[in-house]
C-alpha cells in the first residue's frame, strides 16, 4: 500500500489525537503509587521492599512508584507527595497516611481526577471521609485486637494494681489510637493501672525520651507498652539507662527485624506482627483488581481485614 505525504500526515495526526504513541501503549499497564510514612522506620522499608518484590514478579501487570516521607509527622510533605503522584498521572494511590484527617482533602482531589485511592496501615478518619463524600477502602489489620493480644500476654506477668505506662504513636493517627485502646483493654482486664500515656511520635529517640521521663516519675513502674517497635527500641534503651533491665517489662508492635534479638534475650516480652511486607501488596492487589474491573471509587469495599499475630520468644 502506498502512502502519500498527505495521507501519512493525516495518519500521524490521527494517531496523536487518539493517543497512539509509546506512552499511551505503556499507559495500558497501570501505574500505581505507594505513598508511605517515614522510611526511617524499618516497618515501612520492609513494606516498600515487599511492594517492589511484588511488582518485579508482576512487571507485565503494572508499574510502581514508591516513596515515603522523612519524618513521621511531616504531613505537609506527604500531601505534596500525593499531589505529585496525581501530576504524574498514576492510576491508583495506595497510601499509609501520616495523619488520619489531614490527608483526606488531597485524596478527595485525587479521586475527583479519576485516581483510585486505597488506604493501608493507618485508617483514614471516618467522619473526615464522610464530610468529603469519599469512600476509601481500608486494607489492614485490627490494630486494637493486635495490641490487646500483646497486652494480654504482658498481663500474665502483672498483678492487679501494678503501674504501667503507654508510649503512644502520633496521637492524631487512627492506628495509634486503636493500639492504645487495645493496650488499655488488656490492662483493665488484669486490673493494672495505666499511670502515664504519652506520645513518642512513632520514633526511637522520642520514645526513649518519653520512657525515660516515665521511669523517673514512676520508680515502681512494672511495664511500658510501645505503640510500635521503633519506640520500643527507645524504651529498651531507657530501661537499661535506668538500671532496671529485667524489672520493667517492654512490649511493642510491628515485629521489625531489630526487635527480634531483644525478644530472644528478654529485653522485649512481646510484639505483634502485621506482616509489613504484605501490607502494601494487599492494597496494591485491591487497586489492580478494581482497575481491571473498571470499578469506581464509590464501588470499592469499605474494609478488607488482614492478619495480625502475637510474637514472643517462643514464636516460630
Amino acid at each position: 500500500m502506498r502512502f502519500t505525504r498527505r495521507t501519512l500526515t493525516a495518519a500521524l495526526a490521527l494517531a496523536t489525537v487518539a493517543g497512539f504513541s509509546h506512552q499511551a501503549v505503556a499507559a495500558d499497564k497501570p501505574k500505581v503509587a505507594l505513598v508511605m510514612k517515614s522510611l526511617a522506620n524499618e516497618f515501612f522499608r520492609t513494606m516498600e521492599d515487599g511492594a517492589k518484590a511484588h511488582q518485579k514478579a508482576n512487571a507485565a501487570q503494572y508499574t510502581l512508584v514508591a516513596n515515603g516521607i522523612k519524618d513521621e509527622t511531616d504531613t505537609a510533605a506527604q500531601i505534596k507527595m500525593v499531589e505529585q503522584m496525581v501530576a504524574q498521572r498514576v492510576q491508583a494511590i495506595v497510601i499509609a497516611p501520616a495523619d488520619s484527617k489531614a490527608l483526606v482533602s488531597v485524596l478527595k482531589n485525587a479521586a475527583d481526577k479519576g485516581v483510585l485511592i486505597v488506604n493501608i496501615d493507618n485508617k483514614l478518619d471516618a467522619d473526615a471521609l464522610k464530610s468529603k463524600d469519599l469512600n476509601v477502602p481500608f486494607v489492614g489489620p485490627d490494630n486494637r485486637a493486635g495490641a490487646k493480644l500483646v497486652g494480654d500476654f504482658l498481663g500474665k506477668q502483672l498483678q492487679a494494681g501494678d503501674k504501667v505506662g503507654i508510649v503512644e504513636g502520633v496521637s492524631t493517627t487512627f492506628n495509634a489510637q486503636q493500639r492504645t485502646l487495645g493496650f488499655q483493654d488488656a490492662m483493665k482486664a488484669v486490673g493494672a493501672n495505666v499511670v502515664s500515656l504519652q506520645s513518642g511520635q512513632w520514633e526511637i529517640d522520642k520514645g526513649n525520651t518519653v520512657a525515660a521521663g516515665m521511669l523517673r516519675e514512676h520508680p515502681d513502674l512494672k511495664a511500658i507498652m510501645a505503640g510500635n517497635d521503633s519506640m520500643a527500641l527507645g524504651v529498651v534503651a531507657a530501661v537499661k539507662a535506668s538500671g532496671r533491665t529485667g524489672k520493667v517489662q517492654v512490649v511493642g508492635y510491628d515485629n521489625i527485624a531489630a526487635i527480634k534479638p531483644m525478644l530472644k534475650d528478654g529485653r522485649v516480652l512481646a510484639t505483634a506482627d502485621q506482616y509489613a511486607a504484605k501490607q502494601a501488596v494487599f492494597g496494591i492487589e485491591i487497586a489492580l483488581k478494581a482497575l481491571a474491573e473498571k470499578k469506581k471509587q464509590s464501588e470499592l469495599p469499605a474494609e478488607v481485614k488482614t492478619d495480625v499475630a502475637l510474637v514472643t520468644k517462643d514464636s516460630k
